[in-house]
């Protein structure tokens, strides 16, 4: 008789089991029996199989589900807890279903039409990490979800799981759920002309060129931000306007902006055209709208021709314009860069393949500036936040981005990359002139302005690093969740311990490693519970840390700046 062979494949899966089972159960055996086959039949089964999913096993209290796309499984999973929330309705606490739901994207192993493996488990996991009628995914999923689903997740920090040998990253569903900007405060319009660049379009009928739209959009706003005359928001906070239908205007108040540029972009046969127009917001009047075709190897003409013709319109001159980068001599190469723009600190799984497809890119074009900045971010970044061994890390890290500025000194970009990794390396001076020369270059750099913003806090002076945060954050109003960390870490260096406690209690930053740093103002603060409860939530996301292996690898200059985050971190009770 053959044997079935097992298979394996990539898959995302879908873990939930009922809250209380056991109590529900022990109080009426038969109704609770009775109700659950009524919700697999009227809301479980209908609501996967419109999710294209596949009940894989139902294991009483539980249920595995398997679906092909990651964003199948969490709209599936938020509709599911929706539709269970409705049924509840009208019925006493006590017996009312509610279930927990974790969903996972990973490798999965097929035999006898059961499903194994990590994936699988860590979707279990998940599971008992989320609330009540909540929703946990993993990094991995996070990062094939995002911008692609009306739901907003905060990140609740690297988590070490039942059985799994390295931590997960796990994302926990907000409790609005629907993300929006309907509760947004509109900011000011600057007084020099403003502008949003929306990602572009892709008209190409092949989804794998959503990236190459996605890098052409990133480059245009890289290229405009160096135009000392214009305010250009950053790409992460037009970004989050991917996908979604809104209005030009009600995106130009929320970002407080005058003009944006929409449009769309199609690589097909060797060939690449871009559509473009760009909008008064304040009339909605266009103010032009063009075509422009080419060679894909063109393509950075392309976008040259678009800055310019935007620059034009605004400002009417172009001798503001920062001299041209280093552009790529290799397409393929500029592909792989493009793809890593998009995982670079996503997870440690994201990490490592953004730093394969860098290692990829500079092997096919030794001279591109811009992949050896990212792999030496790259390469930072595993040791100061992903708890690699420091070495060969910090080496590489080095003399990658040394190799980029050498190759390319005017590029904002591995500027201040440089001037990171400068200030861990206790090269103070070198790396506040490395910034210098970041924002000389590109005045509107936010991710430089909040970058820089861990020098004046190291050194003694955080008034200075609350001023470059939100200057930082008045360019990127919808920024990634570290800016809110180095807000807070600044507000903490100031003394402004109520102002902290709020930054660092926002949904986007609560719950990741900025955790330690709420502790400790809550402790000055003198709230000493709290601040040890959030101490506690810290270690268990961070069970190795301790105070004193935290001082040697941070590099403050100032030693009374220094021992006022030692004070903070022992009186919320984080071990020595």
């Amino acid at each position: 008789m053959a044997v079935e062979r097992a298979q394996r494949r990539l898959a995302a899966i879908l873990a939930a089991d009922v809250v209380g089972y056991s109590r529900l159960m022990g109080r009426d055996e038969a109704g609770t029996l009775a109700a659950l086959k009524a919700r697999r039949t009227k809301v479980l089964q209908p609501i996967v199989s419109d999710h294209r999913g596949r009940i894989v096993k139902l294991m009483g209290d539980g249920v595995l589900i398997e679906f092909a796309s990651a964003v199948d499984a969490v709209e599936c999973a938020v509709k599911l807890q929706e539709a269970m929330k409705a049924s509840n309705a009208g019925l006493p606490e006590d017996r009312r279903i509610v279930l927990r739901i974790g969903v996972n994207l990973g490798d999965i192993i097929i035999e006898g039409g059961d499903l194994y493996g990590d994936g699988v488990n860590i979707a279990a996991r998940l599971e008992g990490l989320s609330e009540a009628g909540g929703l946990c995914i993993s990094g991995s999923v996070f990062e094939h979800v995002s911008g692609k689903v009306p739901y907003s997740f905060a990140g609740i920090g690297p988590q070490m799981l039942k059985n799994i040998d390295k931590p997960i990253h796990v994302y926990q569903l907000n409790k609005t759920g629907q993300t929006g900007s309907e509760h947004k405060a509109e900011l000011p319009v600057p007084d020099k002309p403003s502008i949003a660049v929306l990602p572009f379009a892709n008209l190409s009928g092949d989804a794998d060129h959503q990236y190459f739209c996605d890098g052409v959009t990133d480059d245009i706003i890289t290229d405009l931000s160096k135009a000392s005359g214009l305010f250009v928001i950053a790409s992460h906070s037009s970004f989050a306007f991917k996908d979604r239908s809104a209005d030009i205007r009600s995106i130009a108040r929320e970002l407080g902006v005058r003009y944006v540029l929409e449009g769309s972009a199609r690589r097909a046969s060797g060939r690449i055209r871009v559509n473009a127009q760009l909008i008064d917001a304040h009339d909605g009047g266009h103010l032009w709208a063009e075509r422009f075709d080419g060679g894909v190897d063109d393509v950075f003409l392309v976008q040259d021709e678009v800055t310019a013709k935007i620059v034009k319109a605004l400002i009417g001159r172009l001798a503001s314009i920062a001299p041209p980068r280093n552009r790529p001599t290799n397409l393929e190469a500029y592909d792989l860069c493009v793809r890593s723009r998009f995982l670079l600190a996503g997870s440690p799984q994201s990490s490592r393949e953004a730093r394969a497809l860098l290692e990829r890119a500079i092997a096919l074009d030794p001279d591109y500036a811009e992949a050896h900045r990212w792999l030496a971010f790259n390469h930072w970044f595993e040791w100061i936040h992903w708890g690699e061994p420091m070495e060969p890390h910090r080496s590489l890290a080095v003399k990658l981005a040394q190799r980029a500025t050498a190759l390319d000194s005017n590029d904002a970009g591995a500027r201040w990359i440089l001037g990171i990794i400068l200030v861990f390396e206790r090269r103070w001076m070198e790396a506040e002139a490395e910034f210098e020369t970041a924002l000389r270059l590109d005045p509107n750099h936010a991710d430089a302005w909040a970058m820089m913003s861990n020098l004046p806090v190291y050194q003694g002076r955080p008034s200075e690093a609350i001023y470059q945060v939100e200057r930082a954050l008045r360019l990127n109003p919808r920024p990634p969740n570290w800016y809110f960390w180095l807000l807070g870490q600044a507000q903490y260096a100031a003394g402004h311990y109520e102002a902290a406690v709020a930054v660092l209690r926002r949904e986007e930053t609560y719950r990741t490693g900025s955790r330690r740093i709420l502790a400790a103002s809550l402790a000055q603060l003198g709230r000493l519970d709290e601040a040890r409860q959030e101490a506690e939530m810290f270690l268990i996301s961070n069970p190795h840390f301790c105070v004193r292996h935290w001082i040697h690898s941070q590099p403050f200059r100032d030693k009374t700046a220094l021992n006022h985050f030692i004070e903070g971190y022992t009186k919320a009770g984080l071990p020595d």
